[in-house]
């Protein structure tokens, strides 16, 4: 037997990271659909033009928003587990570091920092070990795509050094 009033189910609240992310893809949508408006809408007999395909995303983009608020305040979301926030200062500390570093260090030096930070932020934080392999790692892609299919990355004092 109960005693008291909770008969009653909890009052449902929105799922306010869902309303969050309705917003970024409405938002998403809104900066494609003002790009688009720049953009001849002429395609000729078939009326299928250079606008065409950024306007079906940007409907897309909307039914997906509006798809998004209505499951959020239905609670159709299952709850989200607690997220850690460790690993993503350091994958996103390693992403910022590659964009800082890639002009000046080169690629292989700047993904090789990136690689040893996102192996840091899953656990492996032996960087004295994972700042070298990554760095040999990312010297191999570098010499794969610059010298053998000739394709332009950025080049710092370690590709220097052999090419």
């Amino acid at each position: 037997m109960t005693t008291g009033n909770h008969n009653h189910e909890h009052a449902r609240r929105p799922d306010w990271a869902a309303l969050a992310v309705a917003v970024v893809l409405a938002v998403i949508a809104a900066v494609i659909f003002f790009d688009v408006n720049r953009l001849e809408s002429g395609g000729g007999y078939s009326g299928i033009g250079p606008a065409t395909v950024p306007e079906v995303i940007t409907f897309c983009l909307i039914g997906l928003a509006i798809w998004t608020v209505v499951a959020a305040f239905r609670g159709d979301f299952p709850e989200r587990e607690h997220q850690e926030l460790s690993p993503v200062i350091w994958i996103v500390g390693g992403l910022a570091a590659q964009m800082l570093l890639l002009t000046t260090a080169g690629f292989s030096i700047a993904t090789g920092i990136l690689f040893a930070m996102t192996a840091a932020g899953f656990g492996k934080r032996k960087l004295w070990f994972s700042i070298p392999a990554g760095i040999a790692l990312a010297f191999v892609v570098w010499i794969a795509f610059a010298q053998l299919l000739q394709l332009s990355l950025p080049a710092g004092p370690l590709e220097r050094l052999f090419f």
